[in-house]
C-alpha cells in the first residue's frame, strides 16, 4: 500500500494506458466486454485521483506527491510529476468526466468499439499528464499526445464533415504547439547558458527560481510569452483563435464534445496559470492589456453568436467561448479574487457544459437531429429529460445557488477592483447568457409537440437509466459547488500553493 501512495500520481496517469493494453487483447466480437473493461479502467483511475486528493495536505506549500527519475540526463530532462491544488482539482475533473464519457458511449458507439475505447483511454493519459508534469519537455510530450486520440475520435466516429473538422483542429493546435516548443527551448537554453550545464534546464521548479531571480531578459520574456500565448490561446480558445471549436464540437461524437469542452479547453487556461505567467511575469504584464481586450471580445462575441445559432451543439460551443473568456479575464487582471474565480470557473464550466453536451446527445440519439427549429414540446413527452436539461441550462446562465454563478461572480468582483469598465462589460454579458439560453430552452422544451418530433412516435422516449447515471454526478456537484464553493477554493489559498502568480499584491 505504501508503494501505491508513493506513486499515486504515476498510477493516475498510466492506469488508463494499462487498461488500453488489456483491452487491445480482448476479442473484438465482444464489444460488451470492451465497454465494461474501459469503464472499469476509468473508475480505477478516478479512484487513484481521489486517493491523491485525500493525501493532499491543504496546509502544505509547493508541489506535493512529487515523483522524479532521470529520463534523458544529457539534456537534464526528467520524468518528474507533482501536483498543487489547482492541478489536482483538474485531474479529478478529468478522471470523472472521462468515466462519464465512456459510460455515455455505451449506446451511441456501435462500430469499432475497441479502437474507440482505446483512443479514449490514451486521451486520458495525455490530459492527466499535462496537469501533473513538472518537466517542460515531459509536459510538451503529454500536450502533443492529446492530439492523436482526439483526431481519431472526431475523424472516425464523428459526423458528416468530420475530416474537415478534425484536420482543422489538429492544424490549429500544431501551429500553436510549434511556437510553444520554440519558447520552451529558448528558456531551457537560457538556463543552460547561465549555469554551464543542462542540469534542471527543463525542470519547472528550477525555471521558476531562475525567473524569480530575473534570469530571463525583457525581450526574451516578451517573445517567449508570445509563443506560450499562441498555444494556450488556441486551446482555450480565445478570440480570434476560436474558429476550430464549433466545427469540432458539431462533428464530434457526444462523448468527444464532453471532453473537448470539459477538459481540453482547460489545458489552455491551466497553461497560462502554470507556465506562461509564473515563468514570464514581465512578459505577462506586457501582454495583459491585449489579452484582457481579447477576453472581453470573446465574452461578448460568444454570447451574441450563440443567440443566433440554429444548431443546439453550436449554441453550446459558442457559449463555451464566452464562458472561457471569464477565465482568461480573471487570470490577467492579476487580482487574487479574480484569479480564484477563474480557477473555479474552469471546474464549473467543465461540469456544466459537459452536462449540456450530454443533454444534447440524449435528444440527438432519439431524433438524429439538432436543429432547434425542429424541436418543441419535449416537456410533455420527455418530462425527466426536460427537467435535467433545464437544470443545467440554469446553471450555465449563472443562476445563484448553482456552480456557474460563483466563478463568474468572483471574476467580476476581482476585475471591478482593478478595471471597473471591463467588469461592467463582462457583467452585461451575463444578461445575454440568460437571453440565449432561456430562448433556446423555451423553443426546444415548451409549446406543442413539433411536427418533426410527433413523426417519431414511440422512438421519442424519456431519458434512460445509463443517461441518468452520466448526468447525476454532474448535477450533484453543480449543486454542491454552488452552495459550498470553498470545497474547490480551499485547494488554492492565496492564489494556489506552488503557483506564484506574478504581480499579485
Amino acid at each position: 500500500m505504501n508503494w501505491v501512495y508513493e506513486h499515486i500520481l504515476t498510477l493516475t496517469i498510466f492506469a488508463p494506458l494499462a487498461g488500453a493494453v488489456v483491452i487491445a487483447f480482448l476479442p473484438g466480437r465482444r464489444p460488451d466486454l470492451v465497454r465494461y473493461g474501459a469503464f472499469a479502467t476509468t473508475l480505477v483511475t478516478l479512484a487513484f485521483s481521489l486517493v491523491a486528493l485525500l493525501r493532499f495536505d491543504l496546509s502544505g506549500s509547493g508541489f506535493q506527491l512529487v515523483e522524479h527519475a532521470d529520463w534523458i540526463p544529457g539534456f537534464g530532462i526528467q520524468y518528474k510529476v507533482g501536483t498543487d491544488g489547482i492541478a489536482l482539482a483538474l485531474v479529478v475533473l478529468t478522471t470523472l468526466l472521462t468515466a462519464v464519457s465512456v459510460l455515455a458511449s455505451f449506446g451511441p458507439i456501435q462500430v469499432r468499439v475497441k479502437e474507440y475505447m482505446i483512443s479514449f483511454l490514451i486521451l486520458e493519459v495525455g490530459m492527466t499528464g499535462v496537469f501533473l508534469a513538472l518537466d517542460l519537455f515531459l509536459f510538451y510530450i503529454f500536450w502533443e499526445l492529446v492530439l492523436i486520440p482526439m483526431y481519431l475520435i472526431i475523424g472516425i466516429w464523428g459526423g458528416a464533415n468530420r475530416i474537415y473538422a478534425t484536420v482543422k483542429f489538429v492544424i490549429y493546435t500544431l501551429v500553436g504547439s510549434f511556437f510553444m516548443l520554440v519558447a520552451i527551448l529558448a528558456l531551457a537554453y537560457t538556463v543552460q547558458a547561465a549555469q554551464g550545464s543542462w542540469a534542471g534546464a527543463f525542470d519547472y521548479e528550477r525555471l521558476r527560481e531562475f525567473a524569480l531571480g530575473g534570469g530571463f531578459t525583457g525581450t526574451l520574456q516578451f517573445l517567449a510569452f508570445g509563443g506560450f500565448f499562441l498555444a494556450f490561446a488556441i486551446k482555450v480558445p480565445m478570440f480570434p483563435f476560436h474558429t476550430w471549436l464549433p466545427d469540432a464540437h458539431v462533428e464530434a461524437p457526444t462523448a468527444g464534445s464532453v471532453i473537448l469542452a470539459g477538459i481540453l479547453l482547460k489545458l489552455g487556461g491551466f497553461g497560462f496559470i502554470r507556465y506562461a505567467v509564473p515563468l514570464l511575469p514581465d512578459g505577462a504584464h506586457q501582454w495583459a492589456p491585449a489579452i484582457i481586450v481579447l477576453s472581453l471580445i470573446a465574452i461578448i462575441y460568444g454570447a451574441i453568436v450563440a443567440l443566433g445559432q440554429p444548431d443546439l451543439k453550436k449554441l453550446v460551443a459558442y457559449s463555451s467561448v464566452s464562458h472561457m473568456g471569464f477565465v482568461t479575464l480573471g487570470i490577467f487582471v492579476f487580482q487574487p479574487v479574480a484569479f480564484q474565480g477563474a480557477v473555479l470557473q474552469m471546474i464549473n464550466h467543465g461540469l456544466i457544459t459537459g452536462a449540456l453536451f450530454l443533454c444534447v446527445g440524449v435528444i440527438y440519439e432519439r431524433t438524429h437531429d439538432r436543429q432547434i427549429a425542429n424541436m418543441g414540446g419535449l416537456a410533455g413527452k420527455t418530462p425527466l429529460y426536460s427537467a435535467l436539461f433545464g437544470f443545467f441550462t440554469l446553471a450555465s446562465l449563472a443562476l445563484p445557488g448553482l456552480a456557474g454563478f460563483v466563478g463568474e461572480f468572483l471574476v467580476l468582483v476581482g476585475t471591478f477592483a482593478v478595471n471597473p469598465l471591463a467588469a461592467a462589460v463582462a457583467a452585461l454579458v451575463m444578461i445575454l447568457s440568460a437571453v440565449y439560453l432561456l430562448y433556446m430552452y423555451q423553443r426546444v422544451v415548451f409549446g406543442e409537440l413539433s411536427e418533426f418530433l410527433s413523426r417519431l412516435g414511440d422512438h421519442l422516449t424519456d431519458i434512460g437509466p445509463i443517461e441518468i447515471a452520466t448526468l447525476a454526478p454532474l448535477a450533484v456537484l453543480t449543486v454542491v459547488f454552488g452552495i459550498v464553493p470553498g470545497l474547490v477554493l480551499v485547494l488554492l489559498p492565496g492564489g494556489g500553493p506552488g503557483i506564484g502568480i506574478a504581480g499579485l499584491p
